[in-house]
């Protein structure tokens, strides 16, 4: 399994320059125009590096990071920006950056940068993302939307199976909501939280026969999915 790769760059022919160069180097590149796709995507997969440029459409670099990091702590985060004031590097350190790199950039110094950030964690490429959950009498197949209960399938929307998976991610824990939202939707305004309001409805009624599965709402914080053992 190959080191995997976010590159969040809205300008597209960089985009393509920096993830052909990755791909030739061996990792496994996600090539994202913007912040909000980058977001849904980091959390529809499972990633071993972020390469996030500032200055994007719809969600900043920093803004960005900062939702990353709400949801990973560990996983290495390098900026790319034309900016190369100390301040603006400082903020890119204050949103959880681990990296700063000023355009433009040579191949070989960006080469070296993703080397000494992966050195840094410890990354498990070997390990597979989970496709098929047990949840109680439910069997949730992540890949094809499905939750089965015996002889039963119910097939499940793209968004109601990506809420699902997050909230599993964070099982018997309290998710801000915000955190979810952005997971899933990559932005947590009013309409959005609506559409998730009636999303959590269907999904505990989905989920009902299992009584060790409960979805709590955290009143003014966030969910709960607790699974009894």
């Amino acid at each position: 399994m190959k080191i995997k790769v976010l590159l969040a760059e809205d300008d597209v022919n960089l985009g393509l320059v920096i993830s052909d160069q990755l791909k030739s180097d061996g990792y496994a590149v996600s090539l994202c125009c913007d912040g909000v796709e980058a977001l849904q995507r980091f959390n529809s997969e499972d990633y071993h590096l972020c390469i996030l440029d500032v200055m994007m459409p719809k969600k900043d670099g920093f803004t960005l990071a900062k939702d990353i990091r709400k949801m990973n702590t560990e996983i290495p985060i390098l900026f790319l920006t034309a900016k190369s004031m100390t301040e603006d590097k400082v903020q890119g350190f204050n949103s959880g950056g681990d990296d700063y790199l000023t355009k433009p950039f040579s191949v070989e110094e960006l080469q070296l940068r993703i080397k000494a950030l992966l050195k840094r964690v410890n990354i498990k490429v070997e390990t597979e993302e989970e496709k098929l959950i047990q949840l109680g009498i439910y069997l949730f197949d992540v890949e094809n939307y499905t939750l089965k209960n015996g002889d039963e399938i119910k097939t499940l929307t793209k968004k109601e199976a990506h809420i699902l998976k997050v909230l599993y991610k964070f099982k018997n824990q309290v998710v801000p909501r915000e955190v979810i939202l952005n997971a899933v939707w990559g932005q947590d305004d009013y309409f959005v939280g609506r559409s998730f309001d009636v999303f959590i409805t269907k999904l505990r009624k989905y989920l009902s026969l299992e009584p060790s599965i409960k979805i709590s709402n955290i009143h003014g914080v966030g969910f709960k999915f607790e699974i009894k053992k």
